[in-house]
C-alpha cells in the first residue's frame, strides 16, 4: 500500500481505534449498565420501531427489569443460562436484556432447528428455563421427546400467532411477568460480572451436523457496537433497519449493540422480504440497514419500481456482498455508502472497507499492528501448508491461503482475543500452535481469502465449499458469479461432488430457473467457457427453489449428499458433453459409465 494510503486511511480510522480498547475483560461494564444509561439519558427516544409499535429506551429498560425481577424470582443468578427461542419481534431484546441484568447468560435458539439439533442446542446451553415465543410451539414439538429435564418452559403470547396446543406444563410468561416491578434490579446482583463475561450464547454449524455455542462477551458486545456506530456515524436520530433474525450476530448483535451504543432507534422486521423491503425502509424512515449474504441479489431481482431510490437510507453495512451485485445494486438503489466487513461470530479477526472499494472487505494501513495473516493452505490435509522448519508460509499477493488470527499474549487484552465455544473439544480445534514461533497460538477462521497489490483482501470461499478437481482448487463463489450472468437464472448453488475413480470433487451447479425460463444446455455451455475447464460444472441440476438457512445462505449439505445419482433424484440433471457443446440430460445409462470410467470426466 502506498505511504499516502497508509496515511489518509490511518487518519479516516483513528478516531475509531480507542473505541476497540474502551473496554478490557476483566473491566466492570455490562450491557446491563449502557442500557440503563441510554434509559435515564434519553427515556422518551425511540428504540425499536415494529409494525405500528414503538419502544422508547424507558420502555426498553423498564421490559428488561420486569424480566430480571422474574428471573431472580426462578432463581436465576449470576452465571446461568436461560434459552430464549422466539423470532424478531418487540418482546425479544428485553428478554435477553433482563437475563443479563442478573449477569446471566441467554442461549439465543435458531428458530428454525427442529428435533434432535433443536434439542441437543438447549441441552448443550445446560439452561434450566427455555422462554418459548408461542409462534415456535410446532418446531418445540418436534424436539420435546428430547428436551433435557429438568426444563421449565415459559410461552411468550404472540399475538399474531395464538395457539391453543401448549405442552402440559407449560407456563404463561406475560401472566408471571403482570405482577414484576419495573425499576432497575439492584446492581449488587450481578457483581463480580466482568465485561468479559458471556452475554450470549450464539449458534453456530458444526462438522457434526449439529449446532455448537458460540460464546459471546459483554465485551465483544460493547465493542461491537461502538466500532459498527462509529463505521456508519450513527446519530440517535438515525433509524437502523433490522430483516436479520435476531439470534444471529449480525441482526442480534451487531445492529442492535450499535443502535444502543449511538442512541438511535431500530426498525424491526419479524423476517426478511424482498417485495416489501423498500415499503418498510419508507415507512420507518430508515437510514442504514444491515444485510448478509445473498439478501441484495434478492432485492435486486425484484422488478425495478419508479420508487427504487425514494428512500432515506445513506449507509448499508454487512458481509457477503458480491462484486457482482454491488455495483448494480447502488446504481439501482442509490445508497451512497457500503460498509462490507470480514468477521465471524466467534472469530478475533475483522476487517471493514473504508473506501468503497467493490468486492472488498477492507484492508489495514499497518501490517505490524495487525493480528491477521493469510497462509497457505493444503486442501489434501486441511492444515496450512508448513515449511522445513514446521512454520507456516505466508501468502503472497494474489495468493488464496487461510485467514488466522493471532491470539493475545496477555488475558486482559481485547484485541485478537477468542472466546471460544462452550464445548473445550470445539475450541481447540480452531486453535493453530506454533505458527510463525514456538509457543504461538493462533485462530483458524476457516475462511479463504486473499489479497491484491494495494493490500485489499478478498473473500473467496469457506474451507469445505472450496473444492480440488483435477489438481486445481475451485471456488464455489467465484464460479457461481460467473454464472449467475446466465440468462433466465433466479439463483445458484455451486458445490462439489465425489466420482468414483477420481481425486478430489467434480462440480456441480443447482440451478432454480426464473419464472417462465427454460434450460438451454448448448446456450449454458457457451456461458461456461469463461471459467477454466476444470472449474465449469461437470453436472447441472434444476431445482424448483433453494432451501436456504436463517441467514440467507443456501443449503449445500442435502445436495452434496445427494450427488448425481438420476436413480434417487427426482430433479431434471444434466451433464457437461464438450463433444456436442452442450449439457445433456443425465441418464442412468450415463451416470453408470461415469460410475465405472467408461466415460471421460
Amino acid at each position: 500500500m502506498p505511504l499516502l494510503d497508509r496515511l489518509v486511511l490511518t487518519a479516516r480510522l483513528l478516531p475509531g481505534l480507542p473505541k476497540l480498547t474502551a473496554h478490557k475483560p476483566n473491566g466492570r461494564a455490562t450491557v446491563g449498565d449502557l442500557i440503563e444509561a441510554q434509559a435515564k439519558r434519553r427515556p422518551v427516544q425511540p428504540f425499536l420501531r415494529y409494525a405500528d409499535r414503538e419502544q422508547s429506551y424507558g420502555e426498553l429498560n423498564a421490559d428488561a427489569n420486569r424480566i430480571a425481577h422474574w428471573a431472580r424470582a426462578q432463581g436465576v443468578a449470576r452465571g446461568d443460562v436461560v434459552a430464549l427461542c422466539m423470532e424478531n419481534r418487540p418482546e425479544y431484546i428485553p428478554i435477553w436484556a433482563g437475563i443479563a441484568k442478573l449477569g446471566a447468560t441467554t442461549a439465543l435458539i435458531n428458530t428454525n432447528l427442529t428435533g434432535q439439533p433443536l434439542a441437543h442446542a438447549v441441552a448443550t446451553s445446560r439452561a434450566r428455563h427455555l422462554v418459548l415465543g408461542e409462534e415456535c410451539l410446532p418446531r418445540f414439538a418436534t424436539a420435546a421427546p428430547a428436551m433435557p429435564s429438568p426444563l421449565a418452559l415459559w410461552i411468550a403470547r404472540d399475538p399474531e400467532h395464538p395457539r391453543a396446543d401448549w405442552p402440559a406444563g407449560a407456563q404463561d410468561l406475560a401472566e408471571a411477568l403482570r405482577e414484576q416491578p419495573d425499576h432497575n434490579p439492584d446492581p449488587a446482583l450481578r457483581e463480580g460480572t466482568t465485561t468479559g463475561d458471556d452475554l450470549f450464547y450464539i449458534y453456530t454449524s458444526d462438522t457434526t451436523g449439529l449446532p455448537k455455542a458460540a460464546r459471546f462477551s459483554h465485551l465483544r458486545f460493547l465493542n461491537m457496537g461502538a466500532i459498527s456506530a462509529f463505521a456508519l456515524g450513527l446519530r440517535p436520530a438515525d433509524v437502523h433497519y433490522c430483516a436479520l433474525p435476531l439470534y444471529h450476530s449480525a441482526g442480534g448483535a451487531m445492529l442492535v449493540s450499535s443502535v444502543m451504543s449511538a442512541g438511535s432507534c431500530m426498525a424491526l422486521r419479524r423476517r426478511f422480504s424482498a417485495s416489501r423491503f423498500w415499503d418498510d425502509v419508507r415507512r420507518f424512515e430508515a437510514t442504514c440497514f444491515q444485510y448478509i449474504g445473498e439478501l441484495c441479489r434478492y432485492l435486486l431481482q425484484q422488478p425495478p419500481s419508479p420508487e427504487d431510490r425514494n428512500h432515506r437510507v445513506r449507509a448499508m453495512i454487512g458481509n457477503g456482498l458480491r462484486a457482482d451485485v454491488w455495483v448494480p445494486f447502488q446504481e439501482r438503489f442509490g445508497v451512497p455508502m457500503v460498509r462490507e466487513f470480514y468477521g465471524a461470530t466467534e472469530g478475533n479477526v475483522a476487517y471493514m472497507n473504508f473506501e468503497n472499494k467493490v468486492g472488498s472487505v477492507g484492508r489495514f494501513p499497518w501490517k505490524v499492528l495487525s493480528n491477521a495473516r493469510l497462509v497457505r493452505y493444503d486442501h489434501d490435509t486441511d492444515q496450512p501448508l508448513r515449511g522445513a522448519d514446521g512454520m507456516c508460509i505466508e501468502c503472497g499477493v494474489d495468493e488464496v491461503g487461510e485467514m488466522i488470527g493471532r491470539l493475545p499474549a496477555r488475558a486482559n487484552d481485547p484485541a485478537g482475543r477468542f472466546e471460544g465455544y462452550t464445548s473445550k473439544e470445539a475450541t481447540e480445534k480452531k486453535l493453530l500452535r506454533d505458527v510463525f514461533a514456538r509457543g504461538d497460538v493462533w485462530f483458524r477462521t476457516g475462511d479463504l481469502l486473499r489479497m491484491d497489490a494495494d493490500d485489499f483482501l478478498y473473500f473467496v470461499d469457506r474451507i469445505g465449499d472450496t473444492f480440488r478437481w483435477k489438481g486445481e482448487n475451485v471456488s464455489t463463489q467465484e464460479v457461481a458469479e460467473q454464472l449467475t450472468s446466465f440468462p433466465g437464472l433466479h439463483m445458484v448453488n455451486v458445490y462439489g461432488v465425489p466420482v468414483p475413480g477420481c481425486d478430489g470433487r467434480a462440480g456441480m451447479a443447482a440451478l432454480v430457473l426464473s419464472a417462465g425460463a427454460r434450460f438451454d444446455g448448448a446456450a449454458f455451455h457457451r456461458h461456461v467457457q469463461a471459467l477454466p475447464r476444470y472449474a465449469a460444472p461437470l453436472f447441472v441440476r434444476l431445482l424448483a427453489e433453494q432451501e436456504m438457512t436463517g441467514t440467507f445462505k443456501i443449503r449445500k449439505v442435502d445436495l452434496q449428499r445427494e450427488g448425481f445419482d438420476p436413480g434417487a433424484i427426482s430433479d431434471p440433471l444434466f451433464v457437461r458433453d464438450d463433444k456436442a457443446g452442450a449439457y445433456v440430460p443425465l441418464t442412468g445409462e450415463i451416470a453408470a459409465e461415469i460410475a465405472r470410467g467408461a466415460r471421460t470426466v
